[in-house]
């Protein structure tokens, strides 16, 4: 099929430079950057994560952390209580089954409390170098608009990419579409005269 290798080629001119935009150095840093990220924006995690690494420098840290001051630690990157806990609890996990070390592969990253596949495929590509697809709602909409998928489910989505695309692109698949997501087809105004996919695009709007 034609339309993929189109859409990757002209994707990957089009954000050369697209990438993680989480700062980590590790993979225990990229996993509570994710959680942070959830109805956040990337920048503001950032903004967050070196303070707090510095605070918590190791995963025992982070699960031996009150968790009243964990959450107003991370307050700014909103849904604190929640992702506090997850935090807590991942690191927990993390400290009772593998030794204060973030596993590298899926099934054992999803051992992990509050991790679901999106997380643990952002982990496994940019910490590990293990090719995933990380379908988040920029991924999720562009898919459909496109015509890469026609289901809502994150799961299904991923299954339908992955059937699409070779493996050594499923990392970088999903840090273009986010890069365009945010750029180009933007939820409420997509600029499709802009769109380096408006010709082969279902739902442009010329």
């Amino acid at each position: 099929m034609k339309m993929p290798k189109e859409i990757f080629s002209r994707l990957s001119a089009a954000y050369p430079a697209a990438h993680c935009a989480l700062k980590h150095t590790n993979p225990r840093e990229l996993l509570i950057a994710t959680i942070l990220s959830a109805q956040c924006t990337d920048k503001r995690v950032n903004m967050v994560t070196p303070g707090l690494f510095r605070k918590y420098p190791n995963a025992q840290a982070f699960a031996d952390a009150d968790l009243e001051e964990l959450k107003n630690d991370i307050r700014s990157t909103g849904f604190f209580n929640n992702k506090a806990k997850a935090i807590k609890g991942a690191m927990q996990s993390v400290v009772e089954k593998f030794g204060g070390e973030v596993p590298g592969t899926m099934d054992e990253l999803r051992q992990l409390e509050g991790v679901g596949r999106k997380t643990a495929n952002v982990v496994l590509g940019d910490a590990f170098g293990v090719p995933g697809v990380v379908v988040d709602t920029h991924v999720k909409r562009l898919a459909n608009l496109i015509g890469l998928t026609k289901n809502a489910d994150p799961e299904k989505i991923e299954r339908d990419l992955v059937r699409q695309f070779p493996r050594e692109q499923w990392t970088m698949l999903g840090h273009l579409l986010i890069e365009h997501g945010r750029q180009i087809c933007i939820a409420r105004r997509p600029q499709c005269g802009k769109c380096v996919l408006n010709d082969i695009c279902p739902s442009a709007k010329l």
